[in-house]
């Protein structure tokens, strides 16, 4: 009875519930997919500025950390990153690439909620690399897409193409 009590007292002072963070990291991927759709396919795998990478290897990255982090937010058990992701072939064409997004998102959302709530404040090294909480490390997978997606609207300007709107994030 009071590690309900106590639970239950967790529960009454979180900011944001764990349904809110899926809805809120689900917005950023759905816009980040957009973006990809936008994406002319001749500049997606080759355009680049700077020593920044194309827009491609950005989305992979985005997609393998979300790919791989999954299984390890739930249970604790971290692949070495870059091993453990389900084996796809390396994408070719943007739809291969949103055939991946849309594969990743259904996997976040069937991982989802078997994490349990106190999970969110456990402290864990992430692919041995990433030491913190796990909320911590939930943000920093929606911060590094962030980052990624900002470098791909500096790409989408200088082709002359209008990004969706940064702002447009459904929350479903």
């Amino acid at each position: 009875m009071e590690n309900t009590v106590q639970l239950n007292q967790m529960i009454e002072q979180i900011v944001i519930s764990p349904q809110q963070l899926l809805a809120h990291w689900q917005g950023h991927r759905g816009l980040t997919r957009r973006l990809i759709e936008v994406y002319p396919e001749e500049h997606f795998f080759s355009y680049s500025l700077g020593s920044m990478r194309p827009c491609s290897a950005l989305i992979d990255e985005v997609l393998q950390m979300a790919d791989q982090s999954m299984q390890g937010v739930v249970s604790g058990e971290w692949p070495s990153y870059g091993e453990g992701a389900e084996a796809a072939p390396k994408a070719t064409t943007k739809e291969q690439v949103l055939a991946q997004w849309d594969r990743v998102t259904e996997k976040i959302n069937a991982y989802w909620p078997q994490i349990p709530l106190t999970r969110f404040q456990e402290v864990d090294k992430a692919f041995g690399l990433y030491e913190g909480p796990i909320y911590w490390f939930l943000f920093y997978l929606i911060d590094n897409e962030i980052h990624h997606r900002g470098q791909a609207y500096v790409y989408l300007r200088t082709l002359g193409v209008e990004p969706p709107a940064f702002w447009d994030r459904p929350q479903h």
